[in-house]
């Protein structure tokens, strides 16, 4: 199960609940497990490798918020009308293989992690944040260096 416990779209800081992020999960392997067998008949979907990297659900269980992503991010528009047109049968499907007692209505959302790791890592490899990691680094390498023993001229 994902460790990430935030909220995407709804902005609310409370953490899902164990229920909450089991039941996800339970949907995420159901669609994911559908993808690799190929039970999707659309040729946008069975000409892309994609990743379901998480399912959110709300309080009530009735609605999941599926993330994906094709591979590379390549064709995601395509992707997702794809997934739109097809959003019928896989609830259906998901309905027969996750036990509910109501089938939750599913929206698809392109999964905008990728992203912001690349964006991140461009910020850390700035020469500006490097010269800082830099300067950081070397001070706390004198502090473990330093012999708390060793008397200074500003301790006598």
């Amino acid at each position: 199960m994902p460790r990430r416990h935030h909220q995407r779209d709804t902005g609310t800081s409370h953490m899902p609940s164990q229920r909450q992020l089991r039941v996800g999960e339970l949907v995420r392997h159901a669609l994911a497990d559908m993808l690799t067998r190929g039970e999707v008949h659309d040729p946008v979907l069975e000409g892309h490798l994609i990743t379901v990297p998480e399912v959110e659900m709300t309080a009530d269980l009735r609605l999941a918020t599926i993330y994906v992503m094709p591979l590379g991010g390549r064709d995601t528009d395509a992707v997702l009308a794809a997934f739109e047109r097809n959003k019928r049968y896989l609830r259906g499907e998901i309905a027969r293989h996750v036990n509910l007692k109501f089938a939750p209505e599913i929206r698809f959302r392109i999964d905008q992690r990728f992203e912001e790791v690349d964006r991140i890592d461009k910020l850390l490899r700035t020469p500006a944040v490097r010269r800082d990691l830099d300067a950081k680094n070397l001070d706390a390498k004198n502090l473990d260096t330093k012999n708390p023993n060793d008397k200074t001229e500003e301790d006598s």
